[in-house]
């Protein structure tokens, strides 16, 4: 299981420039995800080969997987996720029930 991380929390992964598909767009290869993926690289000057990490809020936790939000779905295994930011729910100021 992913030590420490949870629904809710913003993790970054490591992915790695594969290349240039339009001058705003750069195709990314995400470690043990078998699909390809594509980001907006606001920069223009990510060249191939070069590590960016790709933030977004985890979704789901499924044992040793982790589902990322980054725009669409993906999951990856939890090795390859760092906690980035932990997600810490709002405090109640009032109860939830009134007083008799």
């Amino acid at each position: 299981m992913a030590r420490g991380i949870k629904v809710g929390d913003e993790v970054a992964v490591t992915a790695i420039v594969r290349g240039r598909v339009t001058p705003d767009r750069i195709s990314v290869t995400i470690p043990s995800y078998a699909h390809p993926h594509s980001v907006v690289d606001s920069t223009s000057k990510a060249v191939i080969g070069q590590h960016i990490e790709l933030v977004g809020p985890v979704t789901r936790v499924d044992g040793d997987k982790v589902t990322v939000s980054l725009r669409p779905l993906v999951t990856v295994d939890a090795e390859h996720v760092r906690l980035f930011e932990g997600h810490v729910a709002p405090k109640r100021k009032a109860p939830l029930v009134d007083k008799a």
